[in-house]
């Protein structure tokens, strides 16, 4: 496999475990109606990244028009995070994934 697409696949991956690691955490957040949003979002990234992944792998002829979607989901869930990052360090956590993520299905289309 070419080296770019092994990046690539490793930010998906990571932004997938990070997405349901961030998900499962703000479920057990003391006010969760507070994040309902980023568990929607997180839920929504790690199902785009997962799917883009496996086009990704198999070369598939739709993985650029994927890889576009799941750019702009990464930065939508990225954002998100990203207001909660101060005090939840899954977010945190989270969000610098997604940053990662986003950057690489970027660079990933235009390869």
């Amino acid at each position: 496999m070419h080296q770019q697409n092994q990046s690539l696949l490793a930010a998906l991956n990571a932004c997938i475990a990070a997405c349901e690691h961030c998900a499962t955490a703000c479920l057990q957040e003391d006010d969760v109606k507070m994040m309902v949003r980023c568990i929607s979002l997180d839920r929504d990234c790690a199902d785009i990244c997962a799917l883009t992944a496996r086009l990704v792998a198999r070369g598939s002829e739709h993985a650029a028009h994927l890889l576009r979607e799941c750019a702009e989901i990464c930065k939508a869930c990225g954002d998100e995070c990203e207001q909660h990052a101060a005090h939840m360090e899954h977010c945190r956590e989270c969000a610098e994934a997604c940053r990662r993520c986003e950057e690489a299905c970027r660079q990933g289309v235009t390869a």
